[in-house]
């Protein structure tokens, strides 16, 4: 075999240029990178300028694609005009007289400041190919250097897991060939991680699979560095648009023990994952912001064969960028085996994938083995070794967990499980900070003690706005701005100023609605929310309990069947109250009045006593 020059290695690498001469197969895909490299700064990092394709098929559609909108909507078209009915997830998650088994490789990003080999900085959203050093690329001649930093977050993850942390631990490559990664090798951790024997506790409230019963213990194999992929973003006509600004990340990859049985069990066990890595600041993008991704192993048996038998052939399916699509996958590919089995055929090892809206998994390729990566021992690093006064100066640092955090919004707060679960989730981690600097400034307006015994309303009242009336903004604007410390475009300040107002029922919950999206379109200033209500008059001035009688009698009168239905309610002849009927009368009451004057609570409390002191006994009467 001839060998290259470096200025044609360069030109491969970095601009997807391949000398044709001599090669069987005329018609490459051609891979272009999105940012030419284009001279090297002193820090040895590239800088960039915007390259464009000069091909027309980089800019048009090609004629016979279908919006995906499109294809969901012929699907369920589909769906529905045969007949079937799709199962709920509910009524999912077992198959009489198969066993599941699922295993799972989460891949997260660590928060770091640099990549794991080289000194160029970590960029998720900074201009392509613009943070690159020479070894990302595999320049002839560069050698990694392993950044010490990167192990910080890295072992806070593993404790958080509950792993051991092992003293040395070495870097292995992993061999494959693909234009997302430069080196033809992937520095990992295979044989000599630095953290095993971890687990992790899911618990009913985390949305384990109601089989699970209310707690299942799931294993962690091993916790392993290694560097990430280019980003690779495929355009129309057989055009990648690569950026080598993900070279060379560092990741971590979490591995389970193959101890799943249920498709909702193993998205619950993503997401308890990006939970415990936000809380302890070891990766900080989760997997909606794509800084966590997860492969997931699955196979199937059937019962009848015993626990003893051993596990079906396992198919990986990979980088699933949702928890949604976890347990969808699973749950496809689950019954695509099943089928295959029960037609009499063999499953095959093999990768394969998943979109968006599907319904069934896709071959990617065969599976590849130990021998496929020929893993050896990393000749260009040395060994890490990992002090205990380090490991214990982490484990005593790592604040909240998540489960303990959770305690603390049910019993102190009085939130429910599934609040106090969203408000951990959302944001990655930044809506439950956000809901404490609310709580802590509406406390501080209320004139309450934060240890004080409570009935906890404001505590939920802050809670439902955080979860509820701030996700309302999100319709419009997807991106609240939500920062790490807990505030966003909505000042928690300003939020807790409205919710004062609300709780002492100086105002409506229309006006507070009102308020709440002035300070999110910034036609409120900050700290001006008292201000407001003064400028335009919107304090709430009750009518008196016979204004709300008054209204009571005028929405009652000509009702004559509801009221039949109250009357049958309290003769015993149905057994349910009416509330229906009741809440009837109340919105009638409400539009009858003046909306800026009126409490709902205090309409349905004069309508009731109405309803039981004066109506139901004339009727009875009659």
């Amino acid at each position: 075999m001839r060998r290259f020059s470096t200025a044609e290695l360069g030109r491969y690498l970095l601009t997807g240029q391949l000398n044709r001469r001599g090669c069987l197969h005329t018609r490459p895909p051609r891979v272009l990178a999105i940012a030419a490299i284009s001279q090297i700064t002193p820090s040895r990092t590239f800088t960039s300028q915007v390259e464009t394709s000069t091909t027309s098929t980089s800019t048009s559609i090609p004629p016979n694609s279908i919006p995906l909108r499109k294809q969901l909507k012929d699907e369920a078209k589909a769906l529905k005009a045969s007949g079937k009915k799709k199962k709920k997830k509910a009524d999912n998650q077992t198959v009489p007289g198969w066993e599941l088994t699922v295993g799972i490789e989460i891949h997260a990003q660590l928060n770091t400041a640099r990549k794991l080999f080289s000194p160029a900085a970590t960029s998720f959203n900074d201009k392509p190919n613009s943070h690159v050093a020479l070894f990302d690329v595999a320049m002839p001649g560069s050698q990694p250097l392993f950044q010490p930093e990167t192990l910080i977050p890295a072992v806070r993850a593993a404790l958080a897991l509950e792993c051991e942390i092992q003293p040395v631990s070495r870097f292995d490559r992993k061999h494959y060939f693909h234009w997302d990664q430069p080196s033809g090798y992937q520095i990992t951790q295979y044989y000599h991680p630095f953290a095993r024997d971890g687990r992790i506790v899911l618990g009913a409230r985390d949305g384990i699979a109601p089989e699970d019963g209310d707690r299942v213990e799931i294993g962690i194999k091993q916790v392993q560095m290694e560097q990430d992929t280019a980003k690779t973003t495929a355009q129309p006509g057989d055009v990648h648009w690569l950026d080598f600004n993900r070279v060379g990340l560092p990741l971590v990859e979490i591995i389970t023990l193959p101890q799943i049985h249920h498709p909702a069990t193993a998205a619950a066990l993503v997401r308890k994952v990006q939970m415990l890595l936000a809380a302890v600041d070891a990766c900080v993008l989760g997997m909606e912001a794509g800084g966590l991704r997860a492969d997931v192993n699955v196979s199937v048996r059937r019962t009848a064969d015993g626990d003893t038998a051993p596990l079906g052939t396992r198919t990986e399916i990979k980088n699933l960028s949702s928890f949604k699509a976890v347990e969808d996958a699973i749950i496809a590919e689950r019954d695509r085996q099943i089928a295959v089995l029960e037609a009499g055929g063999v499953v095959e090892g093999e990768t394969r994938g998943w979109s968006l809206g599907s319904t069934e998994t896709r071959r990617l390729r065969g599976k590849e083995g130990e021998v496929d990566y020929r893993y050896m021992p990393d000749p260009d690093l040395g060994p890490v070794v990992i002090g205990e006064d380090l490991v214990g100066h982490l484990a005593s640092s790592l604040g909240v967990l998540p489960d303990a955090e959770i305690d603390e919004l049910v019993g102190t707060c009085g939130l429910s499980p599934k609040d106090a679960l969203s408000l951990m989730t959302l944001d990655d981690g930044a809506r439950v900070e956000y809901f404490y600097n609310v709580l802590d400034a509406l406390e501080d307006r209320l004139g309450l003690a934060s240890d004080a015994e409570s009935d906890h309303r404001d505590a939920l009242l802050a809670a439902n706005w955080c979860l509820h009336e701030l996700g309302k903004l999100t319709e419009l604007s997807s991106d609240l701005g939500m920062t790490p410390d807990g505030e966003c475009g909505v000042p928690s300040a300003d939020l807790a100023a409205i919710l004062s107002h609300l709780h002492r029922r100086e105002i409506t919950a229309k006006v507070a609605k009102d308020l709440l999206w002035g300070v999110f379109r910034r036609e409120i200033t900050a700290g001006g929310v008292t201000q407001t209500i003064d400028a335009g008059n919107l304090w709430f001035k009750e009518l008196s309990e016979q204004e709300y009688e008054e209204l009571a009698d005028e929405v009652v009168a000509g009702e004559d069947k509801v009221l039949a239905e109250f009357l049958r309610f309290k003769q015993g002849k149905a057994k349910a109250f009416p509330q229906g009927k009741l809440m009837f009368l109340v919105g009638k009451m409400m539009r009858a009045g003046t909306e800026q004057r009126m409490d709902p609570a205090s309409a349905e409390r004069v309508l009731r006593a109405r309803l039981e002191n004066v109506y139901l006994p004339e009727a009875e009467a009659r």
